[in-house]
């Protein structure tokens, strides 16, 4: 990680790259974002070389905006390592502590106990990412929301009101039931179409 920032801070120095240089926590979310958004492609298509490609574009960011804040005086790489080390340790007291728990289903129980408890419990719209994408925010939100999983009939249903959005809130419940990650699935079948020439005209 060292080489990384100093790669960074070289980019950014008087002498660096234009580009890097007037660059700024905001103007980088959109590339965060897609990174992230290329990263999860990777990992869904097995190719491992992709993968760390990919992995590595999303870790620049993370380097990117700590030499930023490292520049600004608001933080630094040190920070940010210790703050998501310190948390990991925090909220696997099954594994750091004494507390037993039974299956993954308890430990993700007790990490939004935790979270509670450290002040950082909002709204359980305002703990999802507005940026996350619409079918994963939506899936998450219902398991915020602590809504059942959703069926068939529900989905039908919506189809025949032609509700198109309360279709895709019901589709994302019936995947939820199913066990399946409606975004996962969705960015899939796209890959599947993407991937299958298109027949001649």
């Amino acid at each position: 990680m060292e080489r990384l920032l100093a790669v960074m801070r070289r980019l950014r120095a008087p002498d660096g790259c234009p580009w890097d240089r007037k660059q700024t926590h905001a103007s980088l979310v959109p590339y965060l974002l897609e990174e992230a958004a290329e990263a999860a492609d990777a990992i869904l298509s097995g190719d491992v070389e992709r993968m760390k490609e990919e992995l590595g574009d999303v870790l620049l960011q993370v380097a990117f905006h700590s030499v930023i804040g490292e520049e600004e005086g608001t933080f630094t790489y040190p920070e940010v390592e210790a703050a998501i080390v310190d948390k990991l340790i925090r909220r696997h007291p099954h594994v750091f502590g004494d507390v037993r728990v039974r299956d993954a289903d308890e430990v993700l129980k007790n990490w939004e106990k935790l979270k509670a408890k450290e002040g950082r419990k909002k709204g359980p719209c305002d703990e999802v990412p507005a940026a996350l994408g619409a079918l994963a925010r939506a899936r998450k939100v219902q398991e915020k929301l602590g809504e059942p999983p959703g069926d068939e009939a529900a989905v039908r249903e919506a189809l025949e009101k032609g509700d198109l959005a309360e279709l895709l809130w019901r589709v994302v419940a019936l995947a939820r039931a199913r066990g399946e990650d409606p975004e996962a699935a969705l960015r899939k079948a796209v890959e599947r179409r993407c991937s299958t020439p298109s027949p001649s005209t």
